[in-house]
């Protein structure tokens, strides 16, 4: 038992876009888990022993959640960036080996312990920034092999370090080239078959995909996930981020969790993820990366009640980008988001789209997940560039 004292908690309630800071209150935490938060004044007498901190007024949010990341991956694509600076196209660049499939290539290539030693870098500059909730997706393997190999990873990063991974199956994510011509064999034999085995191992939490008309159709998606209804997997779906094939649509017809991109998303889109209670997560740093200029339709969104969220897409190509704190920011100034809107979209609203109802609130029978910063007010978590305030992180009721 412990219990924090004088805080300034960030409350959030309901489903509304804001939160009510509370200052002068206590935390009192009883093993994993938060049991009472209210005025220090009014702390319950069986509280009154147990070991007290006194946060001197700083701010607490519930730990931060990184709802969509492709963290774990061979390899970087560092050069393929400078050409395209120096105005390579496309098609040289894939001449030179870039592009996914150099990362493909370099994930494959690398053993378990490789790729755990490039991710946990990453990780770790995610975790000092208050993150306590991390999704990692595989994608970069293409064969059933190397899918898990990198599911497996993600798991040995939960045992590793003090964070909570939840993993994703996103083996539909690209064509490989030995696939080149059989897109149906490929879905059947790697994605459905795969899928099966990294099941019947544990490793699957979430089962994704890139709906795209440079990756997977509706019609393919719809069938990846009918599989996944059959093993009780939760989906969710990579849409509209070039195009308009309205995959967020019919990811919201199967109940997905979230959909995620969504710049070119439609008002049937929109009214879809609505009615279904999926989460719109909204990922900045390849909006940033790609220089696009057509902007998810934020205000729609806002317009139909649908939870947003905020995550780094954090991956070698599109999205290099290992800071959820910047991603609050970029949201903030790219997307028009209110300070307000980040913190839901990197905490209540994350947890959502994580499928996770324990989390993501500082309130009696959430898990002990905080962030504790040396700020007073929330909207400096959206403000400042390339500055980090935590204070401390706590996971599970323990201070890492």
């Amino acid at each position: 038992m412990q219990v924090l004292g004088n805080a300034t908690v960030a409350i959030m309630e309901g489903e509304t876009a804001g939160y009510r800071l509370a200052a002068g209150t206590s935390i009192a935490i009883d093993g994993d888990r938060i049991v009472w938060v209210g005025p220090d004044a009014e702390l319950p007498a069986a509280y009154g022993n147990a070991p007290s901190r006194d946060l001197e007024g700083r701010l607490v949010t519930p730990g931060l959640i990184d709802c969509h990341t492709h963290i774990v991956y061979g390899g970087d694509r560092a050069r393929e960036f400078e050409m395209r600076l120096e105005g390579a196209g496309y098609e040289e660049i894939a001449r030179a080996a870039g592009g996914i499939l150099s990362s493909v290539r370099n994930t494959r290539e690398a053993s378990e312990d490789e790729l755990l030693a490039l991710a946990l870098p990453r990780v770790d500059t995610l975790l000092a920034e208050g993150v306590t909730t991390l999704e990692i997706k595989s994608g970069y393997g293409l064969d059933i092999a190397s899918e898990l190999k990198m599911l497996r990873v993600a798991r040995r990063i939960g045992t590793l370090r003090p964070v909570h991974v939840v993993t994703t199956w996103l083996a539909a994510h690209a064509l490989p080239p030995e696939f080149k011509d059989d897109r149906a064999g490929y879905i059947a034999r790697v994605v459905i078959a795969g899928m099966d085995q990294g099941h019947a191992e544990g490793l699957i939490d979430a089962v994704d995909g890139f709906c795209e008309g440079i990756a997977f159709s509706v019609a393919e998606m719809v069938r990846i996930f009918a599989h996944a209804k059959t093993l009780g997997l939760p989906v969710k779906l990579h849409a509209e981020q070039l195009s308009d094939l309205h995959g967020a649509a019919m990811a919201a017809e199967h109940g997905a969790l979230s959909a995620d991109h969504l710049e070119y998303l439609g008002a049937d889109g929109v009214a879809a993820l609505a009615k279904a209670g999926t989460v719109a997560v909204l990922l900045p740093g390849a909006f940033y990366t790609l220089r696009e200029t057509q902007y998810p339709p934020v205000q729609a969104l806002r317009d139909a009640g649908v939870a947003i969220a905020l995550a780094t897409d954090s991956n070698p190509g599109t999205s290099p980008l290992t800071s959820l704190l910047l991603t609050m920011n970029m949201g903030a100034t790219l997307f028009r988001l209110t300070p307000a809107e980040c913190l839901r979209g990197v905490t209540i609203n994350a947890a959502r789209a994580l499928g996770l109802t324990d989390r993501g609130v500082v309130a009696p029978g959430a898990r002990a997940d905080l962030a504790v910063w040396n700020v007073r007010h929330p909207a400096e978590l959206s403000y400042r560039i390339g500055f980090n305030p935590l204070h401390t992180r706590i996971f599970g009721g323990r201070n890492v």
